[in-house]
Parts: C-alpha cells; sequence; structure tokens
C-alpha cells in the first residue's frame, strides 16, 4: 500500500506516539487544573483585577515591574479591602447568628412588634419567622466550626492570591500575549489579533467602565453609611459594589432597602433626607465625572446577556463563576464578530494592544 493510499488505522498506528504524548498532555492538564481548582476564586478575580487595573499600567509600562505593582495599589488594593473586608464581616455575622439562633430570632420578633404590623398579619409573620429558624439555621449550622475556619482561611488566601496574579499579569501579560501569537501559524496571527481585539473591546466595557464606577459609590458609601450610622457599613459597601457591578442592577437597591428599614425604624422624614443625601453624594459626582470617561467604553452587547452570566455564573461557580461567566460569553460573542467580519470601530480600536 503506497504512503497516499493509507486507510485511517494505519493513520492512527503511525501517529500513536504523537496520540500517546497528546494524550499524556491532556491527562496532566486536567489534573493541574483540578489542583488549581480550589484557588479558582482568586486566579480569576485576580486576572479580572488586572484588566482593571491596565489603564493605570499603560500609563506608566515604561516602569515595568513598578507600574505594575503601584497600578496594583492603585486599583486592586481598594477593591480587595472593600470586597475582604465586606465579604469577611457578612461571614462573621452569619456565623454569630448560627451562635446565637435564640438571640437572633427575638431581635426579628422584636422588630416586628417595633414597626407596627397590623395585628392580622403580626402573628404569621411570626410564625413565618419562627418556622423558618428551626428548618433552615439548624441545617446551616451543622456544617460546623472546622468547615466555617476553612472557609475564612480559603477566602484570604483566595484574595492574597488574587493580588499576586493581578500583579503578574500586568507585569507580564504582555509576554503571554506574545507567545501565544508566536504559537499560531502566520497566517493565522491576522485574525487571532483581530479575536483579541473584539475580546479587548467587550472586556473593557464589561468591567473597566462598571468596575471603576462601582469602585467609586462604594468608597463614597462607606463615608454616607458612617455618617448615618448604620452598622455593617463594610458589608454594605459590598453589597454596592456587586449591585453595581452588573448591567441593570444598581447600588440604589440596597439604598431602596436601607431607606425602607429606616423608614420602619425613625419614620418617613428620616428616610426620605437619607434616600436623598445618599443618592446625590454617592451617584451625582459619577455621571458627571466618570460618565464623560466611561461613555467611550461600550461593549456593543446586550446588557441582559451581561446580567444573566454575571447571576449565572456566581450560581454556578460562585466568585469565580461571577467574573467567568462574562469572561466565557466574551470569547464567544469575540469569535462570532470575526467570523462575520465585524470591524473594531473607531475609537474602540484601541492601541492597548499590539498587532501581529
Amino acid at each position: 500500500m503506497q504512503l497516499g493510499q493509507l486507510d485511517g488505522i494505519s493513520v492512527l498506528i503511525s501517529s500513536r506516539l504523537k496520540i500517546a504524548v497528546g494524550l499524556i498532555i491532556i491527562l496532566l492538564s486536567l489534573v493541574l487544573a483540578s489542583i488549581f481548582l480550589p484557588l479558582a476564586d482568586g486566579i480569576v478575580l485576580g486576572l479580572v483585577l488586572a484588566y482593571i487595573a491596565r489603564p493605570i499600567y499603560l500609563k506608566l509600562h515604561r516602569y515595568h515591574r513598578l507600574g505594575a505593582l503601584i497600578a496594583t495599589l492603585i486599583i486592586v488594593l481598594p477593591v480587595v479591602l472593600i470586597i475582604g473586608s465586606g465579604v469577611f464581616e457578612i461571614v462573621r455575622f452569619v456565623g454569630w447568628i448560627f451562635d446565637n439562633q435564640s438571640v437572633f430570632i427575638n431581635n426579628l420578633f422584636d422588630f416586628v412588634v417595633s414597626i407596627d404590623v397590623p395585628p392580622e398579619y403580626n402573628e404569621q409573620i411570626r410564625q413565618l419567622i419562627w418556622d423558618t429558624s428551626t428548618s433552615i439555621l439548624p441545617l446551616l449550622s451543622g456544617f460546623g466550626l472546622l468547615s466555617y475556619a476553612k472557609t475564612i482561611v480559603m477566602f484570604i488566601l483566595n484574595l492574597i492570591i488574587s493580588v499576586l496574579v493581578c500583579y503578574f499579569f500586568l507585569a507580564d501579560g504582555y509576554k503571554v500575549y506574545k507567545s501565544m501569537v508566536a504559537f499560531m501559524p502566520v497566517d493565522n496571527r491576522p485574525w487571532v489579533a483581530e479575536y483579541v481585539r473584539h475580546l479587548d473591546l467587550i472586556l473593557k466595557g464589561v468591567f473597566i467602565g462598571n468596575a471603576y464606577a462601582a469602585l467609586f459609590v462604594s468608597v463614597t458609601s462607606l463615608v454616607v453609611f458612617y455618617i448615618f450610622g448604620f452598622s455593617h457599613i463594610l458589608a454594605l459597601a459590598t453589597l454596592i459594589f456587586v449591585a453595581s457591578i452588573i448591567p441593570l442592577f444598581a447600588g440604589y437597591i440596597v439604598l431602596v432597602a436601607l431607606a425602607v428599614l429606616r423608614y420602619f425604624q425613625m419614620g418617613l422624614e428620616a428616610a426620605v433626607i437619607f434616600f436623598i443625601v445618599a443618592s446625590i453624594v454617592i451617584y451625582v459626582p459619577p455621571e458627571f465625572i466618570l460618565r464623560p470617561y466611561l461613555a467611550s467604553m461600550h461593549s456593543r452587547v446586550h446588557p441582559l446577556l451581561i446580567m444573566l452570566s454575571f447571576l449565572g455564573g456566581a450560581f454556578v461557580g460562585g466568585i469565580s463563576g461571577f467574573f467567568l461567566a462574562p469572561i466565557i460569553l466574551a470569547c464567544l460573542i469575540s469569535a462570532y464578530r470575526v467570523h462575520m467580519g465585524t470591524p473594531v470601530y473607531g475609537e474602540e480600536k484601541n492601541d492597548d494592544l499590539p498587532s501581529c
């Protein structure tokens, strides 16, 4: 049988060494992925933070590693402190509920009495609180102290890893990009560069614009919540940040909930004053200061798709899923746009990424 007439089995036999090497590489990659899986939250968060900090790094890239360090300190540390402190406070509060279930239930009963619920609904609400507490709280507390401590340790470890990943992505990301391009055949490099530009455009609109606005409103909300005497202000600022970063959502959701709570505790006037002052102080500056800058960052992706990817990713994969799902969505949309020959328009075709 001539070489040009080899059947499929013969080709497989002749290439058995390459196939074996490929299978081994796939197996090792899966093993490595399973090792990195517990650290997925820190790795994905670090990648996203590096992307958010990249505009600052580009201004300082001539200093290379020093510029990466400065960009990390300016952007990443505030985000990590807000998210880390807020989530830690939420977890600590949940732990306190587990340890003081009776006190927590009595506080809920006292709150129901303080807001003057109509008598015909009072007993129903009290029964709902009791049924929920007796069914859910014991189930959750069954995880035990060891699981709680492990969660705290892993969370702190992932925050540290996210800072390190962000720094090294900023410092060495260009080298990784060039290595990927060099690995591609010469004929495929133009469409790879076009794909990366589309992906960059989408991620800029999804992460950078929303993240800067969310970071600003979360920092200013700390001051507002402190002045108005709210407790757990770090946790509330974290909720503001998360709500503000998701398209079609807004930190107003948290402000409305707090205004309703203040209405029940202190009356209509106090609730209205809080909502007006908080809205002006927290949201007016971004509209007049950040909006002109953010206006140039349009991902040209329907906000409903982005919102669903954020929320669905959070339900499936927690923190890593929350940020990874929009990245996967951006990868798919970029592939579609390259296939359809969609151009990267005007300002959106930036020079942040080198051409091939």
